[in-house]
């Protein structure tokens, strides 16, 4: 069964400048490596639709989604925090990222896809359910809606999945993410990120859905795979998930200057087959969906998508 690839080119669209690393040359390293490796034609291309303000809600308070709405520019750009943000088409391509996360959701639970990935920015697994009108408490960390987190909750409270897992390979923790799902047990959430590093967090929560493992700069692959091994699977295994999602962040390449972690394209693939696509075979008739997250170098960032999508869609 082909992988459904969700894409709009609204999400291009979202300028965040010239310096900025989070850049629409993402989305385009990635479609020049699909089409490099010879993968392009063995996935299925979907538009992503516009989330809708009530889409939103299930995850944000409304007076995040306000906040959001009213930042958004005539012309020029309007800052959210010295690293995020927003230029008059930003808001739309967020509804499209967003958008893409349900319309995923939906194909793989209705059996169209047995699973996706969603192609999109901004990103998402920093941005948190609620935020203070009128002053910055945290940084947005290049993410206004989480894209993922919106996408679980339609999975549990539109489709009625009693179990959903997401696994979050990102070299920051997914904090937003975190913060949507922390004590809910119809959520695991399986983590692994450097620490200390942006946004310092995700060391201490000790919730018991919370399988978060901090790990210490120039971390390589082979010691990411015994994390996997020895702390995700089993709980994995143990809760039996009925999906599975992924915040799908390959900034902890080896070549990516965002961060100091060492992983390569085939560290990726094995986590898409040992942890991903196995544990969803088991348990979850196959069904995962995947949003980009992080990954700032691009011929990194094009390769290391390509090997997850070739695992994803054996």
């Amino acid at each position: 069964m082909a992988t459904g690839f969700y894409f709009h080119p609204d999400c291009l669209q979202h300028d965040n400048g010239q310096w900025h690393p989070e850049c629409p040359a993402r989305l385009q390293a990635i479609e020049d490596q699909l089409i490099a490796s010879r993968i392009d034609a063995l996935i299925e291309r979907e538009e992503a639709p516009l989330a809708e303000e009530a889409e939103l809600a299930r995850v944000h308070t409304q007076a995040h989604i306000d906040y959001i709405k009213s930042r958004t520019p005539e012309h020029g750009r309007s800052e959210l925090d010295p690293d995020t943000s927003m230029c008059p088409q930003s808001y739309r391509a967020a509804l499209r990222a967003a958008g893409a996360a349900i319309a995923a959701t939906d194909a793989v639970i209705e059996g169209r896809y047995e699973n996706a990935f969603c192609s999109v920015r901004p990103p998402g697994h920093h941005a948190e359910p609620a935020r203070a009108m009128g002053f910055c408490l945290f940084k947005m960390g290049f993410c206004l809606f989480n894209n993922v987190a919106i996408a679980a909750r339609h999975a549990l409270e539109v489709h009625g999945l009693q179990r959903v897992a997401i696994v979050d390979f990102d070299v920051h923790h997914g904090n937003g993410t975190e913060a949507a799902f922390s004590g809910d047990s119809r959520v695991l959430m399986c983590s692994f990120f450097q620490h200390p590093f942006y946004p310092f967090s995700g060391a201490d929560n000790h919730a018991s859905n919370m399988v978060n493992v901090p790990l210490p700069a120039r971390t390589k692959g082979m010691q990411v795979r015994e994390v996997v091994d020895m702390m995700w699977l089993p709980r994995l295994e143990a809760f039996k998930p009925q999906m599975i999602f992924v915040s799908a962040g390959f900034d902890a390449h080896r070549e990516d200057d965002m961060a100091n972690m060492g992983l390569v394209e085939d560290d990726y693939a094995w986590i898409t087959e040992q942890q991903v696509r196995r544990v969803a075979k088991r348990h979850a008739q196959g069904r995962t969906v995947s949003c980009l997250e992080g990954g700032y170098n691009l011929s990194a960032l094009g390769r290391s998508v390509v090997a997850h999508l070739r695992l994803a869609e054996i």
